[in-house]
């Protein structure tokens, strides 16, 4: 089997940067021979890191010789013309979620790659996580019938982390729909059929100083006549982490004495301007920049908050360490072993599309779909209507 080494080129690095950064770095499959960002600090950092100097532009890194594929992580306005550039020089594209912030943006990027004949995959977001896909692998091993229903839940401290001004602003991109229902979307499309045909939906924005959606709740019914409960809480009270076994979000034990410390450290900034710069001062490279290249230890698997399947046979729950499963008269449980590179789910879907053509999971078309949903989802919360979703496609198993 081939086993060579594809060159990666990145772009922004920033907050999704680092939480990608272990992963990049450590994986054999992987060489970082470029990247861009508008911060000095960042590219400093990331030439002492991996001893390659940074291109001036995302142009300069499309032309770069060297790079075979690019991993967009740069804001999320900025994705649809800059996937397109990537595609226009031959390089394959991973792309942060949201894909875009607009389905005509989503399907200029699938058209640019489509004509380009280069590979567009959309992530990270939490349905590449392991034990997701060993709930979905059981959904179709068929021994436990339909899908039924899906609950997922969420409950996190994120309107309160710095944010820039455009994160603050619906418009722009920010808020809680864009940036984390598409996690929450993507994972109970993928586990409840892709085929998304109603959705009815509340938004909150309850706090004046932080204007935009920190919440939402929403009913999603599937074609195939399974329906979904998705809740997101954004606004740093309740910690849902303390349902999945005291695990965060990125497989790191919870601290509970750190409980309320995203809205502590606001407390120190007066106006957009301090918040943004107390942001900047923790990013890759930076005074507080507390971060490493270096695999963390003792980590279980990521996830998405407490999380339901109920099918005809069982009910399966997936955690950090495996998948449980209450049938009809005993319960057992999947142990999933602890994920040696985090991530790794990510680069494997990746590396196997551009190196062995194997086919993309969570591809344009895919993402579009799960933007479809997002869009609609803040629709008929505007309108007080359900909305009927564009552009839904099944998974590829």
């Amino acid at each position: 089997m081939n086993s060579r080494r594809l060159k990666l080129g990145v772009a922004g690095l920033g907050r999704a940067f680092t939480l990608m950064l272990p992963t990049l770095a450590n994986d054999p499959r992987l060489q970082l021979v470029g990247a861009t960002d508008p911060q000095a600090l960042a590219c400093a950092q990331f030439e002492r890191d991996f001893g390659v100097a940074c291109d001036a532009s995302f142009e300069a890194l499309c032309q770069n010789p060297q790079v075979e594929a690019i991993y967009i992580a740069t804001p999320h306005a900025l994705h649809a013309d800059q996937v397109e550039m990537a595609a226009a020089h031959g390089k394959h594209v991973m792309v942060e979620k949201p894909m875009a912030l607009t389905l005509e943006d989503c399907t200029r990027m699938i058209d640019a790659t489509a004509r380009a004949g280069v590979v567009l995959m959309v992530g990270h977001s939490h349905s590449f996580n392991a034990p997701i896909l060993k709930t979905y692998e059981l959904i179709h091993s068929g021994q436990y019938g339909k899908v039924r229903m899906i609950h997922a839940l969420n409950y996190t401290d994120f309107l309160y982390r710095p944010r820039r001004p455009e994160e603050l602003d619906t418009q722009a991109g920010g808020g809680v729909v864009f940036s984390q229902a598409a996690h929450q979307i993507d994972i109970v499309r993928l586990l409840g059929g892709g085929l998304v045909s109603t959705v009815m939906a509340h938004t909150g924005a309850w706090d004046a100083q932080r204007p935009t959606e920190g919440a939402y709740s929403a009913l999603l019914g599937f074609s195939q006549g399974a329906f979904a409960s998705l809740t997101y809480s954004g606004y740093g009270h309740f910690d849902s982490d303390q349902w999945m076994d005291s695990i965060g979000e990125l497989g790191q034990a919870k601290d509970a004495s750190l409980h309320g410390a995203a809205r502590q450290r606001l407390m120190s900034t007066h106006n957009a301007s301090e918040e943004a710069n107390l942001k900047a001062a923790r990013n890759y490279g930076a005074a507080q920049w507390s971060g490493s290249k270096a695999l963390p230890r003792g980590v279980r698997h990521q996830h998405f908050g407490p999380l339901i399947v109920s099918c005809d046979g069982a009910d399966l729950r997936p955690t950090a360490q495996g998948v449980w499963i209450d049938g009809d008269v005993d319960v057992s449980f999947q142990a999933l072993p602890s994920p040696a590179l985090p991530r790794q789910e990510v680069i494997d879907e990746f590396y196997n599309a551009i190196v062995h053509d194997r086919p993309v999971l969570h591809s344009g078309a895919w993402a579009r779909a799960t933007s479809a949903v997002s869009l609609a989802l803040l629709a008929s919360a505007q309108s007080g209507h359900v909305q009927q979703p564009s552009h839904q496609v099944a998974p590829e198993h």
